[in-house]
């Protein structure tokens, strides 16, 4: 019976009680009236309850955050890098809400080293069963740590170089995507978005991230992503962004750019590989004149898991920033990183590197750390 009609039953009841009262010498009519109030009320309680149930179930928390230790030429610092926290909401079936809030190096305000950053918030729409369009602020779909970077995800205590100065990872936007699949095994990406605003005396891609905070948007960007899943294990993806202007001016003469990103994930039993290579072109005469019309980097990685809890891994990364300098110069950096991961619960890791980099600047030593994801 369902709640609408049980009440209905307990209105007949009561009007039932009402007329028996006077044939009865049973309890009085104020003491059923006071049972049937008793019940109403578990009644009433019982549907809040249940209503509650369903709200809870539409309602999605997690997060994760990884401490660091690094002993490198570069200096010893320990600090906890990262703590965030993901709540999501779905209002129906098929619109969703989903968002990350992230403390950076757990301390921030004036003079401080960390940053409080809304990395994700947007609103999610199925089209279809195969296509959905989102609005709002969400990760770029570029690379492979870009979209999916909690700690037991990935080896090696720090991000790859090559992902976080080229690409450069953790990269977000605010603006529109439209997602789905095209064939079985193959799914697409496209997204309109804020674009870098780099500094036209530097050209530095990292330093260009704008965050969506009160972000110049003189020239939109554009980025597209095929990704290929077809074979149980293998993911093959490609992807392509085009900024107008990417130093957001107003200047007459601006500065076009194309990043082309393409990678592999593979993994058969306990074997992984990882591959990557990313390549910016910008075309302004101050990028040339630094070398940075050019700016480019690749990693390998292969990984074997000897058990299911502990797995080792070996990564070779190569970038280059001023690339367009040509072999005048040699500014390609080279670190090699080799290490471990224990996962004492598949969503908590341990970690530990050894690290060898040359090129403009040497910086070896290791590095420690403990990560989670929930």
């Amino acid at each position: 019976m369902t709640q609408k009609n049980r009440l209905h039953a307990l209105g007949l009841s009561a009007a039932l009680l009402a007329v028996t009262t006077t044939a009865t010498a049973a309890p009085t009519a104020e003491e059923k009236i006071e049972l049937l109030s008793q019940e109403v009320e578990a009644l009433r309680k019982e549907i809040a309850a249940k209503d509650y149930q369903g709200s809870a179930g539409r309602v999605h928390l997690g997060g994760y955050g990884e401490l660091h230790y690094n002993n490198l030429d570069s200096g010893n610092e320990i600090d906890f890098h990262r703590f965030v926290l993901y709540f999501g909401y779905d209002f129906t079936d098929r619109i969703r809400f989903r968002s990350e809030l992230e403390l950076e190096h757990s301390l921030a305000g004036d003079d401080q080293p960390g940053e409080v950053e809304l990395e994700q918030a947007f609103i999610e729409f199925d089209l279809t069963d195969n296509h959905l369009a989102r609005g709002g602020l969400f990760l770029i779909p570029v690379g492979i740590l870009n979209e999916t970077h909690e700690p037991p995800t990935f080896y090696g205590v720090e991000r790859n170089p090559v992902e976080n100065q080229i690409i450069p990872t953790t990269w977000w936007e605010g603006g529109a995507a439209l997602s789905g699949n095209l064939a079985p095994g193959l799914s697409y990406d496209f997204a309109v978005t804020s674009g870098l605003a780099v500094d036209p005396a530097t050209f530095a891609i990292r330093g260009g991230r704008q965050k969506v905070a009160e972000a110049l948007a003189n020239d939109p960007m554009y980025t597209a992503r095929l990704r290929w899943t077809g074979a149980p294990g293998v993911e093959l993806a490609t992807t392509l962004q085009y900024h107008q202007d990417i130093t957001q001016s107003e200047a007459a003469e601006s500065a076009s750019a194309v990043l082309a990103e393409a990678h592999a994930i593979l993994t058969r039993g306990p074997f992984g590989l990882r591959a990557l290579y990313a390549q910016w072109n910008i075309d302004h005469p101050q990028a040339e004149a630094l070398g940075r019309d050019k700016q480019e980097g690749w990693y390998i990685e292969p990984s074997y898991r000897i058990t299911p809890k502990f797995g080792v891994f070996a990564r070779y990364n190569e970038w280059d920033t001023e690339a367009g300098a040509g072999d005048a110069t040699d500014t390609v950096r080279k670190q090699t990183n080799i290490g471990f991961n224990y996962w004492p619960h598949e969503q908590v890791v341990i970690k530990f590197d050894v690290q060898n980099q040359s090129g403009i600047v040497d910086d070896d030593g290791f590095n420690v750390g403990i990560g989670y994801m929930f």
